[in-house]
């Protein structure tokens, strides 16, 4: 009994620690990624590896500083400051993924091994990876929401998250 009951605690406090400062992973829950119907394998070079396209989609910052404000809340993280946060396109723009759905953006930190300018770089990997037609498109919005990180072990390099 009492070890279940320490392992609880030692479970419970790992999830409230991830929950409070800020996660590698957004809540599926929540923000499962959503894909944005203008964008098709068929129209990519017209729309995502056009340069300069996700400029005309992308929302503003008073929807998403709003949006971000309102999810820290919902998240129920810690640190409450806007700028220790992106709201992120869990299925980036550049990827395809919905501008304005809720439930395609989050609030990443910035901070850590595996904050928001890590996620980038997979982001541009697997555009570039779709534009040259070397993946499909639903093959890196699938990776990409599912878990961002195993994509950028896959195609970048390994990388230590902790947590």
């Amino acid at each position: 009994m009492r070890i279940a009951a320490l392992t609880f605690g030692v479970i419970f406090a790992s999830l409230v620690a991830g929950t409070a400062n800020g996660r590698d992973l957004p809540d599926r829950s929540r923000t499962p990624g959503v894909r944005n119907p203008a964008v098709t394998q068929a129209n990519i070079k017209r729309t995502i590896c056009k340069s300069g396209w996700t400029a005309t989609i992308r929302p503003p910052v008073s929807y998403t500083n709003r949006l971000k404000r309102q999810q820290i809340i919902e998240y129920g993280y810690t640190n409450k400051k806007l700028a220790s946060y992106e709201e992120d396109h869990l299925i980036s723009l550049q990827l395809g993924g919905h501008p304005r759905n809720p439930r395609n953006l989050w609030p990443q930190p910035y901070k850590g091994t595996c904050g928001a300018r890590v996620k980038d770089v997979i982001e541009t990997k697997l555009k570039r990876l779709v534009c040259s037609r070397t993946i499909t498109l639903s093959r890196a919005q699938g990776m990409i929401a599912r878990n961002w990180i195993q994509a950028y072990v896959q195609y970048v390099k390994p990388l230590r998250c902790p947590g």
